[in-house]
């Protein structure tokens, strides 16, 4: 699943080659990848022709494009109930790109993919917005906008989710002591997306072979400057991963325009099982770890006296 530098990066380019626009037509097909729409996929379809899009927005792996020109009240009767919440008119169209799905801007004449789900076309007649998702996991939905305390407006569905390292207005402390709080691993604790945002199994082995932290350090062992120091390599690790791309192991993770990034080619933990670790040499370790694979250096990385599973 596409973690903070791979949604981010999908983002900026959403930015650039979407905003200001309008919708002149949608052509939904596949209706599963609108089944977060309860009202169906004629409805989603219908009401986002004639609205302008918005500055493309983000939180944790979940994106929104904010739009104008929606004024009629949402048809069913949850989602109206939500509304209400809201300033009339303040909606957006919410993205979760799964583990397979793809935001890209395309020439109007240009091919459909193989698994093309959702077609946007706009007035101005340019490139297009489609919604390409192998495996279906993903989806897009129109969701009301509601106030979330001093963070300006989000849509429903992400109201819980917290801010990401790298957002200006994450708190420190107030992730320090969350963390502590848990009672759990600490890697346990980073794929928390109540506790912080954006970080998925490759970042999390990446910060904390940093950190030179086992993925079971129970939390509550672990002191604020150690956690200041964690927070430090995660940042690190984000932003370089922004900056190459993010990280591309398949044709899946990919920008608007189709690019894969390359953050993978400097990874030091993940996915490097059996090799040497960059640091020390010894070989990198995959191990079991919630239903997933965890990598991390033996020697490095020491298991703790208590591990918290």
């Amino acid at each position: 699943m596409p973690e903070l530098p791979e949604v981010e990066v999908v983002r900026a380019g959403l930015d650039r080659w979407v905003r200001g626009r309008t919708i002149a037509e949608v052509a939904v097909l596949h209706p599963r990848a609108v089944r977060r729409h309860t009202a169906g996929a004629a409805d989603l379809s219908r009401r986002l022709v004639g609205a302008t899009v918005r500055a493309a927005s983000r939180r944790g792996k979940y994106l929104w494009l904010p739009l104008s020109g929606l004024d009629e009240p949402i048809t069913d009767p949850i989602a109206e109930g939500i509304s209400r919440t809201a300033d009339a008119g303040t909606h957006a169209l919410l993205a979760h790109l799964g583990m397979s799905g793809q935001l890209l801007v395309q020439p109007p004449e240009a091919a459909a993919e193989k698994h093309l789900r959702v077609r946007i076309s706009f007035t101005d007649g340019g490139r297009e917005l489609r919604f390409v998702d192998q495996r279906t996991f993903g989806g897009l939905a129109l969701e009301p906008l509601v106030a979330d305390e001093a963070r300006g407006r989000v849509p429903q569905p992400v109201r819980h989710i917290a801010r990401d390292p790298l957002d200006p207005g994450f708190d420190d402390a107030v992730f320090i002591r969350g963390l502590r709080a848990r009672q759990t691993g600490v890697k346990r604790a980073l794929l928390d997306q109540s506790l912080i945002s954006g970080i998925g199994n490759i970042y999390a082995d990446e910060s904390l072979w940093r950190a030179r932290l086992h993925y079971a350090h129970p939390t509550g062992e672990l002191t604020p400057v150690r956690l200041r120091g964690l927070l430090g390599h995660i940042r690190d690790v984000l932003t370089q991963a922004l900056a190459a791309g993010g990280t591309s192991f398949d044709s899946l993770y990919v920008d608007v325009n189709g690019r894969s990034g390359h953050f993978e080619r400097g990874l030091n933990a993940y996915g490097r099982r059996d090799l040497p670790c960059p640091r020390c040499g010894r070989p990198i370790r995959r191990e079991s770890f919630m239903n997933r694979s965890s990598y991390r250096c033996p020697r490095c990385q020491r298991t703790p006296v208590r591990p918290s599973w």
